[in-house]
């Protein structure tokens, strides 16, 4: 059955293995390369997930099957200039052979409760460009486009020349 709960420190190789996934599905896709250097969590993943455990503002999920760890979500609260809470989802990410049977959905739903018990006005989460199955699975939470992040792609660092 799947189900969702706190992650705990037992979790982390698990994780942290799952996060590794995450990046290397991602990181060829459109806006991926920037995403994996910018947005994701260091890797190897193990010390920044311990933190995160570590950490009341920030939560770790596991979500599973029959308790064996198959997918898992992070959130951060952001503290916005008006001194509202924002919660940010950093990771969510499940194996691509459990994905559509719930796994997922229990992470998000865990992390909205959180989320609204914390008393944010909102929650943030990331969709890279093109990748539909993501921005339809948020929007069957309610999510909407928030704002469009763009990029132009300069020469490398090696071929620039400095002056």
């Amino acid at each position: 059955m799947e189900a969702a709960r706190l992650a705990t420190v037992d979790d982390v190789a698990s994780l942290a293995r799952l996060a590794e996934q995450a990046v290397a599905e991602q990181a060829t896709d459109r806006g991926g390369a920037v995403w994996a250097q910018r947005e994701t969590r260091p890797l190897p993943a193990d010390d920044s997930l311990r933190a995160a455990l570590a950490d009341p503002r920030q939560l770790v999920v596991a979500g599973t099957i029959d308790d064996v760890v198959i997918g898992y979500g992070a959130v951060r609260l952001e503290r916005l200039r008006n001194d509202e809470l924002l919660a940010v989802i950093t990771d969510l990410f499940v194996e691509p052979e459990a994905r559509a049977v719930g796994v997922g959905e229990a992470v998000v739903a865990m992390i909205l409760d959180w989320a609204g018990a914390q008393g944010c006005m909102g929650v943030d989460a990331l969709a890279l460009p093109g990748n539909r199955d993501t921005k339809n699975f948020f929007e069957t939470f309610g999510f909407t486009a928030r704002a469009l992040v763009v990029h132009r792609r300069l020469a490398p660092a090696a071929d620039r020349v400095s002056g």
